[in-house]
């Protein structure tokens, strides 16, 4: 005889969950590969190719960093994925009195053209794709990449990768931006026309949630906020004149995977037919390339526990599993000790190592959508879908029917930041209650933790790199710097794109450091609407 169960059962984001799901009278869903992409964007899809194993690697110096990148292709990795410093992702140099104890610690340290040229020596970048996790001085760092690739003699329209550039989730969420949002708007604009012009099988946005989830929302905030930056987008290339059938493709999505596996699942099926469905009936998009969502997944860091580390691998293998099963294009796993410092040797290989199991062992790739079919899923799908577009009306009515005015004015007035600290505060709440369980954290608690050996950057890597930097401004001719800079101040003065002005800059040997405080002379700078 079973006991009845009189409890209220939820997803982690607190959608209500039935302890049974029958059959419901709907329509199926159309096969993987077919509109509106539910079931996955590609017909075979990890039968035909699997997801790319996009470790995000940087620490310390560029020459550190390149031996990881070099350590981590070797042992199977397939695609580079650039974790930057924080004077880096907010347009400083090593030597900037702003920068003090940051150098190297979260990412690696990069300047200018010379610390990228170091970054990626001896990596072909016509063969390795590159994903770049960097926003405010996106466009910069871009520039030193298509002048690194320069000096290897690879051609423009031969590299491939992804840059982050997502400056709205910057605003709602990571908080690392530069220039006021209207004005970074015009330099995303020039890097979408640029690389439509340019460098084809490039992305120049990776539209994020990854960070929105991050801060503390719901699994249907992450995927309803990065959907409306994703319209935001469509509607800023629009506007520039661009053909929504051409540059729609190149832009890219990035989600977090949480511990939630049947909630995770369901957000990406729903991400895939929200988009095709938007793009198709809003926009006008009539290529399956425009209408079809392709991801990266990274496991949600914020899950993992300085209290018995271990538990990380066990997380980190569900919520890879999640986004396998969601059909991700990329997929990054976090260490188990990330929660501590940046990985180690070791432990960022057994990360790789767990991608690996699941793709190699586990039998998972050998069927597109195996939980196609799902009652439960197709239930949480359908629900998520449903939440997802009440918040879609809400920020399009801010906009008056303008899903970028919207966005703009969500940033503006705090609503985004709002909106996630209360779910942020709600899940803290239910988590103190006992509602939500953490292994090792409030339950199977124990005194005394997993030691562990982490990764340490000392004030050494600080020294060498303004050492660095120290020996690009000695060597470099300062005539051509000022001229450089006077060229990009002109451009952003008017309306000419900014890319090429930047890649002259890198050219002649200006620092990052440099080009923002000269953006910042025409832009300005920005603080954020305080938001309770």
């Amino acid at each position: 005889m079973v006991e009845s169960d009189d409890q209220t059962h939820t997803t982690r984001s607190g959608i209500p969950v039935d302890a049974v799901y029958a059959p419901e009278q709907r329509p199926p869903e159309p096969p993987p590969g077919s509109f509106p992409f539910t079931r996955g964007p590609y017909a075979s899809m990890y039968r035909g190719r699997l997801w790319t194993m996009r470790q995000f690697a940087g620490y310390g110096t560029p020459a550190e960093t390149n031996e990881r990148f070099r350590l981590l292709l070797g042992r199977g990795q397939t695609g580079l994925s650039v974790a930057f410093d924080m004077p880096t992702l907010m347009g400083l140099d090593p030597d900037d009195p702003r920068s003090v104890g940051e150098v190297g610690r979260c990412g690696v340290a990069v300047a200018d053209l010379e610390d990228t040229d170091t970054l990626f020596a001896g990596i072909p970048l016509d063969e390795v794709t590159v994903s770049m996790t960097i926003n405010g001085p996106a466009a910069w760092i871009f520039a030193c990449y298509l002048a690194a690739a320069e000096r290897q003699g690879v051609a423009r329209e031969d590299l491939g990768g992804t840059l982050q550039t997502d400056i709205f989730k910057e605003y709602t969420a990571q908080k690392e931006w530069l220039f006021p949002p209207r004005p970074h708007l015009r330099l995303i604009g020039d890097l979408m026309a640029f690389c439509a012009a340019e460098t084809p099988r490039y992305h120049p946005i990776s539209v994020s949630g990854y960070h929105i989830r991050e801060a503390g929302s719901t699994a249907v905030q992450e995927l309803a906020f990065t959907l409306a930056d994703g319209f935001a987008y469509v509607e800023l290339g629009r506007d520039r004149g661009l053909d929504v059938d051409v540059f729609a493709p190149r832009l890219s999505f990035f989600f977090d995977a949480h511990i939630d596996l049947f909630e995770e699942v369901a957000k990406f099926r729903a991400a895939r037919r929200l988009w095709a469905t938007w793009m198709r009936d809003r926009y006008g998009a009539t290529t399956a390339e425009a209408q079809r969502l392709r991801f990266h997944t990274q496991t949600a860091g914020v899950s993992l526990t300085a209290q018995q580390p271990m538990n990380n691998v066990v997380r980190t293998a569900v919520e890879a599993l999640a986004a396998v099963l969601g059909g991700t294009q990329s997929l990054h796993t976090n260490a188990l000790d990330e929660v501590l410092a940046l990985p180690t040797e070791d432990a960022a290989t057994l990360a790789l190592r767990t991608q690996q199991v699941l793709a190699f062992e586990t039998g998972v790739p050998d069927v597109a959508d195996p939980l196609g079919g799902s009652y439960f899923v197709e239930a949480l799908t359908d629900e998520i879908e449903r939440q997802a577009e009440a918040l879609f009306a809400e920020i399009d009515a801010m906009g008056n029917g303008s899903m970028l005015e919207g966005v703009l004015r969500g940033v503006e007035s705090g609503w985004f930041t709002q909106r996630i600290a209360e779910a942020s505060f709600d899940e803290q709440r239910r988590m103190e209650a006992g509602g939500l369980a953490t292994v090792g954290v409030n339950v199977f608690e124990e005194p005394d933790g997993d030691a562990l050996e982490i990764l340490e950057i000392t004030m050494a890597t600080e020294a060498a790199q303004i050492d660095a930097v120290n020996r690009v401004r000695a060597n470099r001719d300062a005539g051509a710097v000022a001229e450089a800079i006077d060229r990009l101040v002109a451009a952003a003065g008017g309306d000419a794109n900014l890319i090429e002005p930047l890649v002259d800059c890198a050219r002649a040997g200006c620092t990052g450091g440099e080009v923002t405080a000269a953006l910042q002379g025409v832009f300005g700078t920005w603080r954020e609407t305080a938001a309770f």
